[in-house]
């Protein structure tokens, strides 16, 4: 989440007026994520989040967005639910921009997560991708594998800038990516950006989730990649296998891996590292000047290319044999 966006009290009200939530009583931004402009209203009839798409998200994949957050609401995940106005509509525009106003979903997202933190993201994750089976819309990841090289084609400079050597580094790992890449795997919905700042915690418990907006429809096993990588390493750039092994059992007491899925494991944490290195190269020298937002290191992300490289069955010694 960020704030790209500036919304006068005049726009707010205009805004309002379409909705039976009350007047507004509060209204500020959220300085946090990079995709985003986003802001915590309360207003007479509760606290929502209301958030402008900038320009990464497509304006038409937003209705999968909505409907994928209200579906889950629906079957028992806890997820913001968005507010549909007088007229059932949940996807408004404010200052020529698409947003939505979402339910506030309570809870704590923890910037060191525990070993319990982890298992209890592993299984608000596996029931995530319970709650989604029967969803009837889908959506490709456009960001998925066939997406890195065109993407890295226009970042060789900056990956050079950011490392002497960075480039030629990052093409291995692309072609290494395309021919390994899983075919077959279970596939469904997936949240693909399951990182700690998206997950909240009440009690130590998991109480939900937030951002679904690079949600798509991927293998599932994909998901848990991503969550590895985002979880299970340390600051120090070592991978912890207590926490990944604490994960995958929170994760498979609610939807067991398959032996396909565990043993892909690895060339999925690689590709979903390089996805995120990518991503984050990309915002590093696109954010625009004055914007209240924090883009994050893609050096992270090197770091973790770095150890998928070297220990390429790491993760699965956080897998049951």
């Amino acid at each position: 989440m960020a704030v790209y966006t500036d919304i006068t009290d005049d726009e707010l009200a205009a805004l309002l007026a379409d909705f039976d939530l009350g007047a507004p009583l509060s209204f500020k931004g959220i300085a946090e994520g990079v995709s985003n402009s986003n802001f915590l209203l309360e207003t007479e009839g509760g606290r929502f989040i209301l958030t402008v798409y900038e320009q990464r998200v497509d304006e038409a994949d937003l209705p999968f967005f909505l409907a994928l957050m209200r579906w889950l609401s629906e079957h028992g995940f806890a997820s913001g639910q968005p507010m549909a106005d007088r007229n059932g509509e949940m996807l408004k525009r404010v200052r020529g921009k698409p947003c939505a106003i979402v339910s506030f979903l309570p809870g704590l997202s923890v910037r060191r997560p525990t070993v319990a933190h982890c298992r209890e993201a592993g299984a608000g994750l596996a029931a995530l991708h319970n709650a989604a089976d029967g969803f009837p819309m889908r959506r490709a990841n456009d960001l998925g594998q066939p997406a890195w090289a065109p993407m890295f084609a226009g970042l060789k400079d900056d990956a050079e800038r950011l490392k002497p050597g960075l480039s030629k580094t990052i093409d291995g790992d692309i072609a290494h990516l395309a021919a390994a890449w899983p075919k077959d795997l279970p596939e469904g919905v997936i949240h693909a950006d399951y990182f700690p700042d998206n997950v909240f915690f009440r009690n130590g418990r998991f109480a939900g989730a937030i951002d679904f907006y690079f949600a798509c429809t991927d293998m599932r096993a994909y998901d848990v990649a991503v969550a590895l990588n985002a979880w299970c390493f340390e600051t120090d750039g070592s991978f912890n296998i207590t926490a990944a092994r604490a994960l995958v059992a929170g994760y498979e007491a609610a939807r067991p891996l398959s032996d396909a899925e565990r043993h892909a494991l690895p060339v999925l944490a690689h590709g979903a590292a390089l996805r995120f290195f990518l991503t984050r190269l990309q915002d590093w020298g696109a954010t625009p000047e004055g914007a209240l937002v924090r883009p994050k290191d893609p050096l992270e992300y090197e770091r973790k290319l770095a150890v998928h490289r070297s220990s390429p069955d790491l993760v699965l010694f956080g897998t049951p044999a």
